[in-house]
Protein backbone atom coordinates (compact mmCIF):
# COMPACT_ATOMS: atom_id res chain seq x y z
CA UNK A 1 0.00 0.00 0.00
CA UNK A 2 1.36 3.59 -1.14
CA UNK A 3 1.53 5.89 1.66
CA UNK A 4 1.32 9.70 1.35
CA UNK A 5 4.56 10.63 2.95
CA UNK A 6 5.82 12.70 0.16
CA UNK A 7 3.91 15.33 -0.90
CA UNK A 8 5.06 17.36 -4.03
CA UNK A 9 7.08 20.53 -2.56
CA UNK A 10 5.44 23.65 -3.22
CA UNK A 11 6.14 25.82 -5.96
CA UNK A 12 5.84 28.93 -6.53
CA UNK A 13 3.42 31.01 -4.93
CA UNK A 14 2.07 28.13 -3.32
CA UNK A 15 0.36 28.79 0.07
CA UNK A 16 -1.41 26.28 2.83
CA UNK A 17 -4.56 27.08 4.17
CA UNK A 18 -6.40 25.85 7.19
CA UNK A 19 -10.21 26.15 8.38
CA UNK A 20 -10.33 25.80 12.74
CA UNK A 21 -13.45 23.37 13.04
CA UNK A 22 -15.45 25.81 15.27
CA UNK A 23 -18.75 26.15 16.44
CA UNK A 24 -19.49 28.82 13.54
CA UNK A 25 -19.79 26.15 11.18
CA UNK A 26 -22.38 26.93 9.07
CA UNK A 27 -24.26 23.92 6.58
CA UNK A 28 -23.77 23.70 3.51
CA UNK A 29 -26.44 25.33 1.10
CA UNK A 30 -26.40 23.32 -2.61
CA UNK A 31 -27.31 25.44 -5.25
CA UNK A 32 -30.67 24.46 -7.03
CA UNK A 33 -30.45 21.38 -9.22
CA UNK A 34 -27.47 19.94 -7.68
CA UNK A 35 -27.07 16.96 -5.21
CA UNK A 36 -24.39 15.76 -2.87
CA UNK A 37 -23.84 12.60 -3.03
CA UNK A 38 -20.86 9.86 -1.65
CA UNK A 39 -18.78 8.44 -4.01
CA UNK A 40 -18.76 5.32 -4.86
CA UNK A 41 -16.27 3.31 -6.83
CA UNK A 42 -17.81 3.33 -9.92
CA UNK A 43 -17.07 7.26 -9.80
CA UNK A 44 -13.59 6.69 -10.22
CA UNK A 45 -12.86 7.24 -13.66
CA UNK A 46 -15.71 10.65 -13.94
CA UNK A 47 -13.70 11.94 -10.87
CA UNK A 48 -10.47 11.37 -12.64
CA UNK A 49 -11.79 13.09 -15.65
CA UNK A 50 -13.48 16.22 -13.78
CA UNK A 51 -9.36 16.57 -12.37
CA UNK A 52 -7.64 16.27 -15.81
CA UNK A 53 -10.40 18.86 -16.99
CA UNK A 54 -10.08 21.59 -13.96
CA UNK A 55 -6.33 21.24 -13.26
CA UNK A 56 -5.15 20.33 -17.18
CA UNK A 57 -1.58 20.01 -15.79
CA UNK A 58 -1.08 16.06 -16.69
CA UNK A 59 0.35 15.67 -13.04
CA UNK A 60 -1.95 12.73 -12.22
CA UNK A 61 -1.19 10.80 -15.40
CA UNK A 62 -3.44 8.54 -17.29
CA UNK A 63 -6.53 6.72 -15.27
CA UNK A 64 -4.83 3.06 -14.78
CA UNK A 65 -2.01 5.13 -12.76
CA UNK A 66 -3.82 7.42 -11.08
CA UNK A 67 -6.51 4.90 -9.46
CA UNK A 68 -3.97 2.62 -8.07
CA UNK A 69 -2.38 5.65 -6.64
CA UNK A 70 -5.38 7.01 -4.95
CA UNK A 71 -7.48 4.22 -3.53
CA UNK A 72 -4.18 1.91 -2.87
CA UNK A 73 -2.89 5.60 -0.52
CA UNK A 74 -2.92 5.35 3.23
CA UNK A 75 -4.85 7.92 4.01
CA UNK A 76 -7.75 7.28 0.98
CA UNK A 77 -11.41 7.03 2.34
CA UNK A 78 -13.92 6.59 0.35
CA UNK A 79 -16.39 8.46 2.51
CA UNK A 80 -14.27 11.47 2.50
CA UNK A 81 -14.60 12.01 -1.41
CA UNK A 82 -17.68 14.16 -1.67
CA UNK A 83 -19.47 14.38 -5.19
CA UNK A 84 -21.89 17.14 -6.32
CA UNK A 85 -23.89 16.08 -8.86
CA UNK A 86 -25.85 18.22 -11.62
CA UNK A 87 -29.57 17.86 -12.99
CA UNK A 88 -28.77 15.25 -15.64
CA UNK A 89 -26.87 13.09 -13.39
CA UNK A 90 -23.03 13.98 -14.42
CA UNK A 91 -20.45 14.49 -11.92
CA UNK A 92 -20.24 18.40 -11.81
CA UNK A 93 -17.98 19.13 -8.40
CA UNK A 94 -16.13 17.06 -6.10
CA UNK A 95 -14.15 17.39 -2.86
CA UNK A 96 -11.19 14.75 -2.16
CA UNK A 97 -9.67 15.08 1.06
CA UNK A 98 -7.32 12.75 2.57
CA UNK A 99 -8.11 11.19 6.45
CA UNK A 100 -5.43 13.94 7.87
CA UNK A 101 -7.98 16.11 7.74
CA UNK A 102 -6.41 17.38 3.77
CA UNK A 103 -8.51 18.74 1.41
CA UNK A 104 -6.20 16.79 -2.09
CA UNK A 105 -8.53 18.09 -4.60
CA UNK A 106 -11.69 20.59 -4.66
CA UNK A 107 -12.64 20.38 -8.61
CA UNK A 108 -15.86 22.16 -9.90
CA UNK A 109 -16.49 21.93 -13.80
CA UNK A 110 -16.17 24.95 -15.96
CA UNK A 111 -20.09 24.99 -17.06
CA UNK A 112 -20.85 24.37 -13.05
CA UNK A 113 -19.10 27.45 -11.84
CA UNK A 114 -19.99 30.49 -9.92
CA UNK A 115 -23.20 28.58 -8.41
CA UNK A 116 -21.55 28.30 -5.06
CA UNK A 117 -20.59 24.37 -6.05
CA UNK A 118 -17.13 24.88 -4.34
CA UNK A 119 -18.44 26.40 -1.03
CA UNK A 120 -20.90 24.17 -0.81
CA UNK A 121 -18.31 21.34 -1.02
CA UNK A 122 -15.86 22.57 1.09
CA UNK A 123 -18.41 23.51 3.93
CA UNK A 124 -19.51 19.85 3.49
CA UNK A 125 -15.79 18.83 4.10
CA UNK A 126 -15.73 21.55 7.45
CA UNK A 127 -18.68 19.42 8.99
CA UNK A 128 -17.63 15.90 8.40
CA UNK A 129 -14.15 16.56 9.44
CA UNK A 130 -15.66 18.17 12.48
CA UNK A 131 -17.86 15.29 13.20
CA UNK A 132 -14.79 13.34 13.00
CA UNK A 133 -13.11 15.04 15.32
CA UNK A 134 -10.76 16.82 13.78
CA UNK A 135 -9.97 20.46 14.97
CA UNK A 136 -9.07 22.06 11.58
CA UNK A 137 -8.98 21.38 7.99
CA UNK A 138 -5.84 22.21 5.49
CA UNK A 139 -5.34 22.23 1.79
CA UNK A 140 -2.78 23.99 -0.60
CA UNK A 141 -3.43 26.31 -3.49
CA UNK A 142 -1.68 28.96 -6.05
CA UNK A 143 -2.63 32.53 -5.24
CA UNK A 144 -1.70 33.42 -8.28
CA UNK A 145 -2.73 30.89 -11.09
CA UNK A 146 -6.03 30.03 -9.15
CA UNK A 147 -7.24 33.11 -7.46
CA UNK A 148 -10.70 32.62 -7.71
CA UNK A 149 -10.22 29.38 -5.48
CA UNK A 150 -8.19 31.50 -3.09
CA UNK A 151 -10.93 34.02 -2.79
CA UNK A 152 -13.18 31.36 -1.77
CA UNK A 153 -10.99 29.95 0.71
CA UNK A 154 -10.73 33.53 2.11
CA UNK A 155 -14.21 34.08 2.59
CA UNK A 156 -14.75 30.50 4.09
CA UNK A 157 -12.55 31.71 6.85
CA UNK A 158 -9.19 29.69 5.88
CA UNK A 159 -5.92 31.22 7.03
CA UNK A 160 -2.20 31.10 5.92
CA UNK A 161 -0.05 28.85 8.17
CA UNK A 162 3.65 27.44 7.66
CA UNK A 163 4.07 24.22 5.25
CA UNK A 164 4.90 22.10 8.41
CA UNK A 165 1.75 22.55 10.16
Amino acid sequence: MHENTTPRPPAANDIRLRKLLDDTLTAPHWPQGFVMRAFEHRDAPALHALLEEVFDDGADGPFDEWWPRIAGDAEFDPALCFLAIDGKGLLAGAALCWTSGFVKDLAVHPESRRQGLGEALMRQVFLTFRERGATHVDLKTNIVKNTAAFRLYERLGMIPVDWEG
